[in-house]
């Protein structure tokens, strides 16, 4: 299974968020890394965009969407920061 960047993420997360997410610093439950969400691997073959760690592995976010409803995962995530 092939990957991108977590920059792939921009545009759903941008649906969400009013600040751009991929600068937002987060860190990984599973390894704690911490690292901006841009530097996550990104699948999109799933039902939905899958991020995950690039040291661990670890699912970090999971974002499904469908006609006028979004899910949004993020419990792989100990904290996510974002600055202003």
């Amino acid at each position: 299974m092939t990957h991108l960047d977590g920059n792939a993420a921009g545009g759903e997360l941008g649906e969400i968020f009013a600040v751009d997410v991929t600068a937002a610093t987060g860190q990984c439950l599973g390894c704690g890394r911490v690292a901006p969400v841009a530097t996550a691997l990104a699948y999109g073959q799933a039902p939905g965009l899958v991020l995950r760690c690039p040291g661990c592995d670890e699912v970090l976010i999971r974002v499904v969407t469908a006609p006028g409803r979004t899910w949004l995962d993020v419990r792989g995530l100990a904290y996510l920061q974002f600055v202003e």
